[in-house]
């Protein structure tokens, strides 16, 4: 349980921490202090974390060393560059008052002021192949002071850490079952077989799930939401796909099926129309289709330069989209399944 009041960014903190460490009271602290927690995590050291907040070491020290002196435990293991578990529970807390502040910010916009900070834009690398060479230079254009911070991940990867604020955003595959993250759809996309061109499967347009279930394919991990899919797909058919391996990660997935290792069931911006080689694309019409959607944290409520970076690949995404092979946008892409 946390207790917290806090008026103003400069204002002293009140905090109770319990369950983590013994109950204390937390006074004269701001929140540098807690970024500085955060700081030292993130990049390992108190030298680095004082390069990254263009600050001195000595400042860096002193701040962690007054949080260490009020919460009455070390946070930081000197010498392994680590949180100590005490350390580790704090910051959790740490996080979320930050965002307490971030949200307080983006309730009370100056819509006047110019877009400027960073944006910490995570997304899955099949959609940042062809979606971030054309948001990227239309960010710098129109807000030139925004930064943009890409981090490419598989979904299952990428949504503990948006949930716990390393992300301001997520673009990710759907379905996202968490109830502290708001998710809005972008496009959906075909699921197909990519084969290598000796594979007795390389002269087929199209193939059943109950065909695909005959031969051992290469899948993403159990549990992940694609496989979900394809396991939903395969007992509708009353049959069941035999992993030859189980991969996690579209990439690998795909370049494994260019090497002729196995086929690979992968979604259709793994394979864009562009890439030439020594394999084939089978489609697969009794699967439904790959969703893909923006995630974000409900609180704190985005910030001005997130809202814009949203709304500029929203309409990237509509207008380009349907250039991608296998992409569907608006609302002929939803409902998933086929028709």
């Amino acid at each position: 349980m946390i207790h917290s009041t806090v008026k103003t960014k400069e204002q002293i903190l009140t905090i109770v921490f319990a369950d983590s460490v013994p109950r204390v009271t937390l006074l004269a602290l701001t929140p540098r202090h807690l970024e500085i927690l955060v700081a030292v995590d993130e990049h390992g050291s108190i030298s680095a974390a004082a390069r990254a907040l263009d600050t001195v070491q000595s400042n860096v020290s002193a701040h962690l060393a007054r949080l260490e002196t009020e919460v009455g435990a070390t946070l930081f293991d000197r010498s392994s560059g680590r949180l100590t578990d005490q350390g580790t529970l704090v910051l959790a807390r740490a996080r979320r008052i930050l965002g307490e502040f971030a949200d307080l910010a983006a309730d009370i916009p100056d819509n006047d002021a110019p877009l400027s900070g960073d944006v910490r834009l995570a997304c899955i690398g099949t959609t940042a192949r062809w979606l971030m060479p054309r948001l990227l230079p239309r960010v710098a254009a129109a807000h030139p002071a925004v930064h943009v911070t890409i981090f490419e991940a598989g979904t299952s990867s990428l949504l503990p850490r948006l949930v716990d604020g390393d992300f301001d955003a997520a673009i990710v595959h759907l379905p996202v079952e968490e109830p502290e993250l708001e998710v809005a759809p972008l496009f959906a996309e075909d699921l197909m077989l990519l084969v290598h061109e000796k594979h007795e499967w390389s002269s087929r347009e199209s193939i059943t799930i109950a065909e695909l279930s005959q031969h051992p394919v290469l899948l993403p991990p159990r549990g992940s939401a694609m496989r979900r899919i394809l396991e939903r797909a395969a007992a509708t058919q009353r049959c069941t796909l035999t992993p030859q391996a189980e991969i996690d990660g579209v990439r690998l997935l795909t370049s494994l099926a260019f090497d002729g290792f196995g086929p690979a069931v992968v979604p259709a911006t793994a394979i864009p129309n562009w890439l030439k080689g020594e394999f084939r694309r089978v489609a697969i019409p009794d699967l439904p289709r790959r969703a893909v959607g923006w995630a974000q944290r409900r609180r704190p409520a985005p910030n001005r330069q997130v809202r814009a970076v949203k709304n500029m690949a929203v309409d990237i995404i509509a207008r380009s989209g349907p250039r991608q092979p296998g992409v569907h946008v608006g609302n002929d892409a939803f409902p998933l399944a086929r028709r």
